[in-house]
């Protein structure tokens, strides 16, 4: 019996974690109340990719966990101008956010250039997002996991998507 209790703590705390969406962030992917099954050990093996859909603790609250989704990595210069997301000045082609969201973005972001361990994230739901417009870049220590799967509700089981950019 203990060993079976060891066992789960190890993988909670290494390997796998619950997480249930709250707000309206990342709609249509994630909804709020999603309950997903955040996988911890990835990120161990190899580093994070564009596209994929993180928690992360931002540097003002962290105590708190956010969602996003890795739209620049690091060494990249990432700029919003005119409602288009710039990575290292070529747009880049996002089909999955909100039909309203392909509207301008509300706000803007100056021309930055991430350092080697930081990455610049997004709500799908950009108007409605507080992510790296607001609290800037994440760095890589602040990046608890990557979301793996969908798990309620059930209608909505699924493996996370991670979209494919030109």
């Amino acid at each position: 019996m203990l060993a079976v209790i060891v066992l789960a703590v190890i993988v909670r705390m290494f390997v796998i974690q619950p997480f249930i969406v709250i707000g309206q962030s990342m709609e249509p992917n994630f909804r709020d109340r999603d309950y997903l099954v955040i996988d911890k050990l990835a990120y161990r093996l190899r580093s994070p990719k564009r596209g994929e859909v993180i928690i992360f603790h931002p540097k003002p609250t962290p105590e708190e966990s956010y969602i996003k989704r890795i739209v620049g990595l690091p060494g990249e210069t990432v700029e919003v101008k005119d409602g288009k997301v710039f990575i290292d000045d070529k747009g880049l082609g996002e089909d999955y956010i909100l039909s309203d969201s392909t509207l301008p973005l509300s706000r803007d972001y100056p021309k930055t250039k991430l350092n080697p361990n930081e990455y610049f994230v997004f709500g799908d739901n950009r108007d409605h997002s507080s992510d790296s417009r607001e609290i800037g870049p994440v760095p890589r220590v602040n990046i608890q996991g990557r979301v793996a799967i969908i798990l309620l509700p059930l209608r909505s089981f699924s493996l996370a998507f991670i979209p494919k950019y030109n």
